[in-house]
């Protein structure tokens, strides 16, 4: 079994880190899997509502993330310094506070979609279509913040095997009850909101009964209490990743605005279609750096200088390589996976065939980014990883999608995630040969 104290080559960093980027991958596959059978089973109109709502979604969600990445670099660190009871305390403390959050978000969520998605421009049979299929997820929400928080603390655990098997048996799940609940049963969106939510619950449930009971991980569930300064540090910490998801999110809202301006409904389901593939892409730079941050945390803290050099040096290589693999196949794949959800109109087709063309030059830059955001995290310096998040996420993008298209109309629009990537690249290189004494990597 590999442990976080190892020496880590190229091999042994891919074997610790590839649960990690497969577990994320699946995750992404939930919304891909509810868009194929809604597409093609359901109608344009209930898939539009499906990319339209999606973003408001995963804005509760992402909770888990900041949970998981924040607090999974700190348990690391503590583990690193020779706490191991105070690190289970850390641990159970953050699965207790987001069952709470998960809670509170769901009934706040039920309160305001309805008003949210009318102010975000859904209307008639759209925004109906976006309230139930919202209305049957809002529940789950509780599940789909844990199953954020544990992909990211099964790899601090030392267990990222037994996160992939969980996120694999979600995933199948999810695309089982689709085709049963949509094609077989014909229930239509609903069908597909409540394959969704059953995945979510697997993914999110089964790891409570794993960490409650006696196991062979790092981490046990316990007896705790509220530590408010380490529940502070971890947000701070985690807010890189919360900051990602929710810029994102609203970043997604605002480009269905500008489509829905500039090429109408067809515009928002040609943006769904080359999110999806987004999502999965960007999930295996984000895996590599969810299942990297607790080696580079441990060693951080155990005072490992010359491996953490070495982490650095061997994660930028693999994602080079990763970067390179995927625009390839981004090109090659491009009509294929148009085809698989719109090859029943034309006209969308060929619009999404030009987004997805000048769109996957964003993929030899966005692995640099999200990994040098994830490398602050990993080092305890939230603020910075922050930073670099909120300039990628929100600030970059935002810009370019309300400048760029006044200029090359619709094309501008899928130009302006490539430009944003750019940029973030060039502020994270800034960042990381700025602090390299500080953290000597």
């Amino acid at each position: 079994m590999i442990q976080l104290s190892d020496h880590f080559d190229y091999k042994r960093l891919l074997r610790y880190t590839l649960p990690s980027i497969i577990m994320l991958i699946f995750t992404s596959i939930y919304g891909v899997v509810d868009g194929y059978f809604v597409s093609n089973f359901v109608g344009k109109t209930a898939f539009t509502a499906v990319n339209f709502i999606m973003p408001v979604l995963i804005i509760l969600g992402c909770v888990g993330f900041m949970f998981g990445t924040g607090g999974g670099a700190l348990i690391a660190i503590t583990i690193g310094a020779g706490h191991r009871e105070k690190a289970n305390q850390l641990f159970s403390m953050l699965v207790y506070v987001s069952l709470a959050c998960g809670i509170v978000l769901a009934g706040l969520g039920m309160l305001f979609l309805r008003p949210l998605l009318s102010m975000l421009g859904a209307e008639g049979q759209m925004l109906e279509d976006c309230v139930t299929y919202g209305k049957i997820l809002l529940p789950a929400i509780c599940a789909y913040i844990l199953q954020y928080e544990f992909q990211c603390l099964f790899s601090t655990a030392e267990k990222p095997k037994l996160g992939l098997y969980i996120t694999v048996a979600a995933g199948l799940t999810n695309a089982f009850l689709d085709a049963l609940f949509i094609i077989v049963f014909q229930w239509g969106l609903q069908g597909a909101a409540a394959a969704t939510a059953i995945g979510q619950c697997i993914g999110g449930l089964l790891p409570i009964l794993y960490f409650a009971r006696p196991n062979t991980s790092l981490l046990r569930l316990t007896k705790t209490r509220l530590d408010a300064a380490a529940l502070l540090k971890v947000c701070i910490n985690g807010s890189s990743e919360l900051m990602s998801n929710v810029s994102t999110s609203l970043v997604s809202m605002l480009y269905n605005v500008q489509l829905l301006h500039y090429a109408g409904e067809d515009g928002v389901a040609a943006y769904g279609v080359l999110m999806y593939v987004n999502l999965i892409f960007l999930s295996a730079f984000i895996g590599f750096s969810v299942g990297v941050s607790p080696v580079v945390g441990y060693h951080s803290g155990a005072g490992n200088y010359d491996e953490l050099k070495g982490l650095l040096k061997k994660s930028f290589i693999i994602t080079g390589v990763f970067a390179i693999l995927m625009f390839l196949a981004s090109q090659a794949l491009a009509k294929p996976l148009s085809l698989l959800f719109v090859s029943y109109d034309k006209e969308l087709l060929d619009m999404t065939l030009r987004g997805f063309f000048i769109f996957a030059f964003s993929f030899l830059f966005a692995g640099f980014a999200i990994f040098g955001s994830a490398f602050f995290t990993a080092l305890g310096d939230g603020l910075t990883s922050a930073l670099i998040s909120f300039l990628r996420t929100l600030i970059f993008q935002i810009l370019a999608v309300l400048l760029l298209p006044l200029i090359l109309g619709l094309d501008g629009i899928w130009i302006s995630i490539v430009a944003a990537e750019i940029a973030a690249v060039i502020v994270a290189i800034l960042f990381l040969r700025g602090k390299r004494n500080k953290y000597h990597y």
